[in-house]
């Protein structure tokens, strides 16, 4: 079903030098405040003070988070704990002051305003454990990497494949590279949405790819030129890239605007990522893909496949549903 239909190809290629520069000074500019800035990390991965405490009725988180940023903890992270009366609060460690100095400026600050309030219990997060928690996050993405690589080498030709692993490290470098210049928070909610978006990004790729190589291999385009088979390509894919990662970017937007500060910057980073997604599978994947030199030859199927397809095609239940 095609609920948006194009008349004539979009002459994408006809761009793609501009927009792989384009792509090249983002990633260089990426890496750069990654490597000059840094990622601001959450008390996840840094350590910190865990407090739990207990009110007599709903709690107001926000009234709290401003409470806490006046005594210093603009970082601080507030949540509702299993009811709505009670909260969970981590704050991020302070040079020279000790975890249970910080759980009675934390009380003290929570008991001037609502002095009902009850300590439930509190925790101490070493730079240890935020370190393992650090370490485990960077192999998780490493070997999703990993695994779409050998995926992708499989799946396609070497030309798709190299051009696939660089659109979806793209992706992944120039989220963190937002996250450096802004300095906005790095948590473990922020590392789920780029191992989620890595998946989304190469299966668009995959979607794109498998069309292409549709249309290179269909009889009907033999008087194409590379350029204009994916052209074709990609226009007949625009339908189903405007619906699905419409969307998906209408769900994701509202976790932006309403899920609160915990959803905030998981919703920030899969909005960058589904964005950058859809940009790098059209004009760098596919764009990558030509100026390697992808062609006809490379995609044709052998003479046994052939008469494997057409075989397939005189059997009176091709296609037939079981």
């Amino acid at each position: 079903m095609e609920f948006f239909r194009f008349k004539r190809d979009i002459g994408f290629m006809k761009h793609a030098l501009i927009f792989n520069a384009i792509s090249l000074i983002t990633f260089f500019f990426a890496v750069f405040f990654l490597f000059s800035k840094g990622l601001h990390f959450s008390i996840e991965f840094t350590g910190g003070t865990l407090v739990e405490v207990k009110y007599s009725q709903p709690a107001n988180l926000e009234g709290i988070r401003t409470s806490l940023e006046g005594i210093g903890y603009k970082d601080a992270q507030v949540q509702n704990f299993g009811a709505t009366d009670k909260v969970l609060i981590r704050v991020p460690l302070k040079k020279d002051v000790s975890s249970e100095a910080q759980t009675q400026q934390v009380m003290n600050t929570l008991q001037a305003a609502a002095p009902d309030v009850q300590l439930q219990r509190n925790e101490y997060v070493g730079p240890q454990i935020g370190q393992e928690l650090a370490t485990n996050g960077l192999m998780a993405l490493l070997f999703v990497s990993i695994g779409i690589v050998i995926y992708l080498s499989f799946r396609f030709e070497w030309k798709f494949a190299l051009a696939g692993i660089l659109a979806n490290l793209h992706d992944v470098v120039i989220i963190l590279g937002f996250f450096a210049f802004f300095q906005w928070e790095f948590s473990l909610s922020v590392l789920a949405a780029i191992l989620a978006i890595l998946g989304y990004s190469v299966n668009e790729s995959v979607v794109i790819f498998d069309r292409i190589r549709e249309v290179f291999r269909d009889n009907r385009t033999r008087n194409m030129t590379v350029p204009q088979v994916m052209n074709h390509a990609i226009t007949s894919t625009m339908s189903r890239t405007i619906i699905t990662h419409g969307m998906t970017e209408t769900m994701v937007i509202s976790m932006f605007l309403f899920g609160g500060p915990t959803l905030h910057y998981f919703a920030l980073a899969l909005t960058i990522g589904i964005v950058f997604g859809i940009y790098s599978s059209v004009f760098v994947a596919a764009a990558l893909a030509m100026w390697f030199g992808v062609s006809r030859k490379d995609l044709e199927l052998s003479a046994d496949d052939l008469a494997l397809r057409n075989a397939d095609r005189r059997d009176p239940n091709f296609g037939a549903q079981v």
